[in-house]
Parts: C-alpha cells; sequence; structure tokens
C-alpha cells in the first residue's frame, strides 16, 4: 500500500491499516517537512521513503514502486497530482488493480472543489466554530475530530475496497472529504453533559522504538477475534526511493 498524505487524516487511515496487517510505503518529500509531532504520531510502523516527484528520476522510481502497489492512499486536493499521473483517474488507467482512497478538504467537486483546506477551515465553514464558542467569539474543538473521523472512515474504505476487489476482480475507488465528514457529525445530537468519562489509558499505553529514543504512544483502537490490535513495529529512518 503506497501512502500519499500529509499531516493528521491520511496518516490515520494508514497507520489504523497497518495496525491491521497492512504493509504501508510512505512518501516524504524533502521539499514538504512535517511537524515532528506529525511524524511521531502518523509513521508508526510505516516503511518511510524519501523522494521529490519533481525530479524525472524518482518519479521513475515510483512509477516501479506501483507495480507491486495494490492501494493508494491520497492526501491532495483534487488534481494536485495530475502533473505525476497519480490521480484516481489516471491510475484507474495506467494501473487498473490499484484501488485508491482519496482524502480532501472540500470534496472533489461545487465551488471549493480545488481548494486547500484542513481540519480548522472546515470547523469555521460548517459552523462547529460557532458551535464551541461563547458569546461573539468563536471557538474550536479541542481535538481535530474531522480530520481524525475521515481518517477513520478512509481506513473502513480502503478494507472495502479490497474485499470489492476480491469478490469483483477489478480495484475500485473511493473520495472522502473533512466537509461530509463535518455534515454527518452535525445529523448528531450533541450531549448535553459533555459525552462520557474517559477510561484510564495506562492498559493501553506502549513502548515503540524511534530513530532517536523510545516513544510513549497508545495501542490501536480495536480488536480483531477479541485481541487487541498492536503496532508491528516502532519509527524507522526514512530510506531513498532510489533504493527501493
Amino acid at each position: 500500500m503506497l501512502d500519499l498524505t500529509r499531516v493528521i487524516s491520511g496518516p490515520v487511515a494508514t497507520r489504523m491499516l497497518v495496525a491491521l496487517g497492512a504493509e504501508v510505503l510512505r512518501l516524504d518529500s524533502p521539499q514538504l517537512p512535517e511537524l515532528r509531532l506529525h511524524v511521531l504520531d502518523g509513521h508508526i510502523g510505516k516503511t518511510s521513503v524519501m523522494g521529490d516527484l519533481g525530479r524525472p528520476r524518482h518519479r521513475a522510481a515510483l512509477q516501479r514502486m506501483l507495480e507491486d502497489i495494490d492501494l493508494v492512499v491520497l492526501g491532495y486536493r483534487p488534481g494536485a497530482m495530475e502533473p505525476f499521473g497519480l490521480e484516481p483517474s489516471q491510475l484507474a488507467v495506467s494501473h487498473p488493480w490499484i484501488g485508491t482512497v482519496a482524502l480532501s478538504a472540500w470534496g472533489d467537486s461545487g465551488p471549493w472543489g480545488h481548494r486547500r483546506g484542513f481540519d480548522s477551515l472546515v470547523q469555521a465553514a460548517c459552523g462547529i466554530a460557532t458551535g464551541c464558542g461563547s458569546g461573539d467569539a468563536p471557538g474550536a474543538l479541542p481535538v481535530q475530530a474531522l480530520d481524525h473521523a475521515t481518517g477513520y472512515l478512509a481506513a473502513a474504505a480502503a478494507l472495502r475496497l479490497l474485499t470489492h476487489r476480491e469478490a469483483h476482480g477489478r480495484a475500485a475507488h473511493a473520495r472522502l472529504a473533512l466537509v461530509h465528514t463535518a455534515s454527518l457529525l452535525l445529523g448528531h445530537t450533541v450531549s448535553e453533559t459533555g459525552g462520557a468519562d474517559l477510561p484510564d489509558p495506562s492498559p493501553f499505553m506502549r513502548q515503540m522504538p524511534t530513530p532517536e529514543a523510545g516513544l510513549g504512544c497508545l495501542a490501536p483502537v480495536g480488536s480483531v477475534d477479541g485481541v487487541q490490535l498492536e503496532w508491528p513495529r516502532g519509527i524507522q529512518r526514512p530510506i531513498e526511493i532510489t533504493e527501493i
């Protein structure tokens, strides 16, 4: 599986798939550095490959990698990956066996379809910021709930694509957007009490290795047949795309 995502929602999706047994190659660009916190949270269990798609040699290496890929998760605005032949419609022609899960802020249609965006902007546009505010000042959710919820929905979509290919012998494609997740969540009743008490996380805390030191983190969400999911390994140093 190829992870072409950044920041939170896409890495959450592919991280969940790692916990379920997927082998995930994550492409990172030296031109797009990420916050260290996002690296620690989103890279666990993945093979990080460093490459710049602006360089022909690296693009050629990626094309070779695609021959062994069954699923691509994209986390860029619609059309952004077209110059590299990595849009879902392009992959459907060039690599018809590859399923794609595409994540964006605003979806792929409508007047905002090709805009960039992230969780907090979508919260503001959908009214969540107003609902969380007080008086005349808007507020914000204490967490990036749209990113995380969309990430888990994307992981579920990826599993559905794989079962579809197994059943029908052809790839399929899914598109998810933060704004659609916001609409879904806003359709639910909000608890007047602020939700249930959080459980004690200590039974689910794990120590995982990183290139610098140990990392304290939570085990993956959920279980399979009553067995708690676990991370297969920690965070590894990235390798150059030409070494794959």
